[in-house]
Order: C-alpha cells, then sequence, then structure tokens
C-alpha cells in the first residue's frame, strides 16, 4: 500500500433526533464546537496524516454538507458525496462504499468529536503488523462509557481477540473509540454479517470479529485523548469545552461580534456576528452566530441560539 492512496471515509447520515431542538436544521456533523463544524476537525486530522481523497457519506440534511464544504478544495482535500438511502448500522454503511473504495481507508463517525494524535501511528502500525485493521482504542476508566460504545480483549502478544457491542459486563478498560483504518478485507466481511437482534442493524464490531476469527491480524492504537458522541444538545457544549481547554484558551469570539464593555467571558465560546447588549458573565457557554443577548441575568453553563436558551447545567 502506498500512502497516497489512503482514502478517508465518514459516515455522515444520522438524522440526530435527540438533538432537537438542532437536528431540524443540522444534521449532526455540521454543528460547531469551538465555531468549527465536528466534520472540518475529522477532515482535518485525515489531512494531516496524509489523505488527500475523502468521502462523506450522507442522508438527513446531507444537501447542507456538501454545500459547506463543496469539493473539499477549501480544506485542500478532494471530497466525494455519496448517500445512504438507509440507516441500518456501520457494517451497512460502509458496506455501501465498496464500488468507490480500491484502497485501505480511514473510517470517522461523523457524530463523535475526537481530539486526538497524528493519526499517521495507526497508517504504520498497518503496514508494520501487515493488518486488515487498526482500531482507535483509549484506557476508560468509567465502565459506562464502556457499556454505550465497545471493548477490545487482546491476545497476550497485543493483537484484538475479541471485540464487544455495548457489553453489558465490562472485564477490561480498553475502549473501541469510532475511529478504524481498514483494508480490503473488510467488505468480505462485511457480505458475512449478520443483522443483530439487539438494534436490527449491521454492526461493524461483528464484521471486525469475523476478520478476526476469519484469522487477519487486528490491532490497536492508542490515539485518542477524547472522545465525545454528540447525541444531545448538551453534548455540543461539553465537546466546546473540551476543546477550549485543548487549545489553551479561557474563551473564544468568532468575528462581527459586538458586547457590552463590561462583558465578562469564563470559558465562553461565541460565534460570528454574536450581540451581548448589557454587562453580563457569561461562563461555560456556548452562544450560536448571530445571536442577539438582551437579558440583564447572567449565563452559565447553557447554549443559545437566535431561536431558543437550552439550559445544560444539570449534566455537568
Amino acid at each position: 500500500m502506498k500512502r497516497e492512496n489512503l482514502v478517508g471515509v465518514i459516515l455522515a447520515a444520522g438524522k440526530g433526533t435527540r438533538m432537537a431542538p438542532f437536528s431540524q436544521r443540522f444534521p449532526k456533523p455540521l454543528l460547531p464546537v469551538c465555531n468549527r463544524p465536528i466534520l472540518e476537525y475529522q477532515i482535518e486530522y485525515m489531512k494531516r496524516a496524509g489523505i488527500r481523497e475523502v468521502i462523506i457519506v450522507i442522508g438527513h440534511l446531507g444537501y447542507a454538507i456538501a454545500r459547506h464544504f463543496g469539493d473539499g478544495n477549501g480544506l485542500g482535500v478532494k471530497i466525494r458525496y455519496v448517500e445512504q438511502e438507509e440507516t441500518l448500522g456501520i457494517a451497512h454503511a460502509v458496506g455501501r462504499l465498496e464500488p468507490y473504495i480500491t484502497s485501505p481507508f480511514l473510517l470517522f463517525l461523523g457524530d463523535i468529536f475526537f481530539i486526538t494524535e497524528d493519526l499517521s501511528v495507526m497508517i504504520n502500525l498497518l503496514l508494520e503488523k501487515r493488518a486488515s485493521a487498526v482500531l482507535a482504542v483509549k484506557e476508560e476508566a468509567d465502565p459506562e462509557a464502556i457499556k454505550r460504545n465497545f471493548a477490545v480483549i487482546l491476545t497476550e502478544d497485543g493483537y484484538v481477540k475479541r471485540v464487544i457491542e455495548k457489553p453489558r459486563y465490562v472485564t477490561n478498560s480498553l475502549k473501541g473509540c469510532g475511529l478504524y483504518l481498514f483494508d480490503l478485507h473488510i467488505f468480505d466481511a462485511i457480505r458475512r454479517t449478520p443483522r443483530t437482534a439487539m438494534r436490527d442493524e449491521y454492526e461493524i464490531t461483528d464484521a471486525i470479529q469475523i476478520l478476526v476469527d476469519d484469522g487477519f491480524p487486528v490491532v490497536v492504537s492508542n490515539v485518542v485523548h477524547r472522545d465525545m458522541n454528540v447525541s444531545f444538545p448538551h453534548d455540543l457544549l461539553l465537546c466546546s469545552l473540551a476543546e477550549l481547554r485543548h487549545q489553551g484558551k479561557g474563551s473564544l469570539v468568532g468575528e462581527g461580534c459586538s458586547l457590552h464593555p463590561d462583558v465578562r467571558l469564563e470559558q465562553a465560546v461565541l460565534g460570528d456576528r454574536v450581540r451581548i447588549q448589557a454587562p453580563i458573565r457569561v461562563r461555560e457557554s456556548l452562544i450560536f452566530s448571530d445571536t442577539v443577548i438582551t437579558t440583564k441575568e447572567d449565563l452559565e453553563r447553557c447554549i443559545v441560539t437566535p431561536e431558543t436558551l437550552i439550559e445544560c447545567k444539570y449534566f455537568f
């Protein structure tokens, strides 16, 4: 495999019904974290790893994603779009891409916000170990977080022995993070992946287990510092605060904002053209672009859009 042939894939077709009121206007992967869409971070990680061709699988409000990123020229990549008509699980979505992919590919789930290292580490592992898959993982102290994702169990020599989707009983601390590197053998595995009884979907973890059981080497890479599923509105605020800390910033103010001279910002993210007309304190909050704030009450741990205010303090 030549590095320049590697392709990036982002699954961005989900409806995000639990993200209301945002889901009516935005596909989840286009929601802003520190004033940049979640997808933009993922594309940037791919670009740093040497990837120049990206396929984005779109569905719900997919035209908005295509309109925002276009052909990818503005980000220094080439983007193609593939529409997913049915959402039947990650393996189903990846399987639909077989006609478009002829080389190993790096796969992101578009509704997860990652803070990660240089992903070329995963590419090096695929080459050095002659592996068919590299799974991004992290040591997770919270068993509930593993139960929401998938557990990874290794052999004594460090290869993947078992992957367990949303385990009821957690026996180790290695969590899969929704970021994968596959070679083309994954498509054969997906063809033999059954639809699950639990969620009535085709799970990518089942396809990975088929790879393992067939004797193909599957390895892990501990490259993820933070992975945050964007499932509910408050997750968007938590992602922005985590990214603020990662960037070493106290607050972030977008372009064209107009703030009262006595406004106090403490770990706040303001989008573009925000107007705050009173001398209030804004703490650990996210304000969407084009929002006008006239209240004289302080804002704390909330999301404010031009249409609504969402209290998030109960999720901290």
